[in-house]
């Protein structure tokens, strides 16, 4: 397999990441035979200082012809000065709109290891393991017109979407429940917002092309509540891009962390891959940064840009088993270990990335050697 990724490591804690991720990347690639290439390029803060622009046409460029591109993270409040259009957080906009991906994904796991980083109980996060679909290029983010009026005291955002724009997501969500268990919920306004009643009807008339799939619809309100009562109850959620946002970053809270949580952007020219997390500047440098992230969105390119699943499960496990041998980074590491009582021990950001390189080796020779039997 050939595999050409551009790497945007960008801002804070970004580089510091998106390291320990190419590394278990090369990892696979070794153990697998496989030709990766990996291209360093600017986006964000560290393209501003170098270029003036967050977003380079050099990057750009470079981005559009690599197979995919794996993202740390962008933002540093130095830059706050800016119009807005000229900030880092602007780059990472552009180069979701150029790269063209509609679809989000944002994994969302309880890890028993994790189970008391939660404020829910545990009987409440066990077995949750939610796939939130979120739109990406359209409704409030996109829609025209907006503006703010400072001399009027007034501003406004067009939430806005076509019946293609909606059906095309759809589609990507009840794809991926037929591989899941089998239920999308769909989330929207619909009592109260016309754009949300276009959302219902066309994924109700996606629908009807997978009968193996049961569907859903349920309030964003009443989503919120439900997800942290019952978030066992949900396997593929689909959201517009607005509630998406908020919806996925809530659902941190089963996992434990945002530092946790990986997502892929699929559907367009290159897919984009990046943890959810933020830049975190004010620990950038100082090892205490979780790196899983970053690793579990590497697990997710390799699933959806290269179709290695195989190993994209070995990274997912490996993660698992470092977690619940008791390894932690500064954000994870509280309450008790694991529901098993491991005893917690602190480690670095580079220190975590090693014991999951060895945990991946180990599951890879493992798995090597049951097939040569």
């Amino acid at each position: 397999m050939r595999l050409k990724i551009a790497i945007l490591a960008g801002d804070g804690i970004g580089p510091e990441v998106t390291n320990e991720a190419v590394n278990i990347l090369r990892a696979v690639a070794e153990f697998g035979g496989h030709d990766f290439t990996f291209v360093p390029l600017l986006l964000g803060g560290v393209a501003i200082t170098a270029t003036g622009s967050p977003l380079p046409t050099a990057t750009l460029d470079a981005c559009l012809e690599s197979d995919a591109v794996l993202l740390g993270a962008v933002g540093d409040k130095k830059f706050d000065a800016l119009s807005p259009d000229k900030r880092p957080e602007a780059g990472l906009l552009q180069i979701r709109h150029a790269l063209g991906g509609y679809a989000n994904l944002r994994p969302s796991i309880a890890y028993p290891a994790l189970s008391a980083n939660s404020p829910l109980r545990p009987e409440v996060t066990e077995g949750a393991d939610i796939l939130f679909v979120r739109e990406l290029l359209g409704g409030l983010y996109f829609g025209s017109p907006r503006e703010w009026n400072k001399s009027t005291g007034e501003a406004w955002n067009t939430m806005r979407y076509t019946r293609a724009e909606v059906a095309r997501v759809a589609r990507v969500a009840f794809e991926l429940a037929s591989n899941r268990r089998r239920k999308v919920t769909s989330v929207d306004k619909a009592n109260v917002l016309e754009v949300s009643q276009l959302w219902r009807a066309t994924v109700t008339e996606v629908a009807r092309d997978f009968p193996s799939v049961t569907l859903e619809h349920q309030l964003v309100d009443s989503m919120a509540m439900h997800l942290m009562n019952i978030p066992r109850n949900f396997d593929v959620v689909l959201t517009e891009n607005l509630f998406g946002d908020i919806l996925s970053d809530e659902a941190s809270i089963i996992t434990g962390s945002l530092g946790m949580l990986p997502s892929a952007t699929i559907g367009g020219a290159v897919n984009l891959y990046e943890p959810v997390h933020g830049s975190a500047p004010d620990i950038a440098g100082t090892g205490k940064a979780n790196p899983l992230g970053a690793i579990l969105t590497a697990a997710m390119l390799l699933r959806h840009s290269a179709n290695l699943e195989e190993d994209a499960a070995a990274i997912e496990a490996a993660v698992r088993t470092v977690l619940a041998d008791g390894h932690r980074t500064a954000d994870i590491a509280r309450g008790s270990a694991s529901l098993n009582g491991a005893a917690q021990h602190l480690v670095s950001t580079t220190e975590m990335g090693k014991l999951v390189h060895q945990a991946l080796a180990q599951s890879i020779d493992q798995r090597q050697s049951m097939h040569a039997v």
